[in-house]
């Protein structure tokens, strides 16, 4: 099953040098039976993508609590193992993996270009009082996903500065 796994780039420089994502139980995001039921009308390229854009915002959430991260958010898409995956609560497309994940299950990664770090940075920033119901600081946050993850590939990943 393909699913996607938020992530910084301090936490990309980590699951790199162990040679793999971990530890479990990790939070993902995937096409799961809610995310179908809800995007009725979508084919399973727009369900994957609904399921990448929830891990990006996964991936701001990793950002507001690692101040020092570089502000660019970061998703890493791997394919695992079914019997591995739990269905999540919340978010319909969060689901649980059971185990680690190998680096060599990594499929691709998914990260903010540098010009759009200033954006997703006060994102970071404002998520706590957007939770709060802060409708400017919801502003902020929806910002940040006006930037497009760019896809690199898994040997590409080493070279992000």
């Amino acid at each position: 099953m393909r699913v996607y796994l938020p992530s910084t780039l301090t936490l990309l420089a980590a699951a790199r040098a162990a040679r793999e994502v971990g530890p479990a139980p990790l939070v993902a995001f995937a096409v799961t039976p809610a995310l179908r039921e809800w995007y009725a009308d979508g084919d399973l390229e727009e369900l994957e993508y609904a399921a990448l854009t929830a891990a990006a915002r996964a991936s701001l959430r990793l950002l507001a609590a690692d101040p020092a991260a570089p502000r660019r958010r970061v998703v890493l898409a791997a394919e695992v193992p079914d019997q591995a995956v739990a269905w999540g609560r919340g978010d319909r497309a969060r689901v649980e993996v059971s185990d680690a994940v190998p680096w060599t299950k990594i499929a691709s990664g998914h990260v903010d270009d540098a010009d759009a770090s200033a954006d997703i940075g006060a994102a970071a920033a404002a998520l706590a009082a957007a939770d709060a119901g802060d409708d400017d600081a919801r502003f902020a946050v929806d910002g940040a996903d006006g930037h497009e993850l760019l896809w690199y590939a898994t040997q590409e990943l080493a070279h992000l500065p």
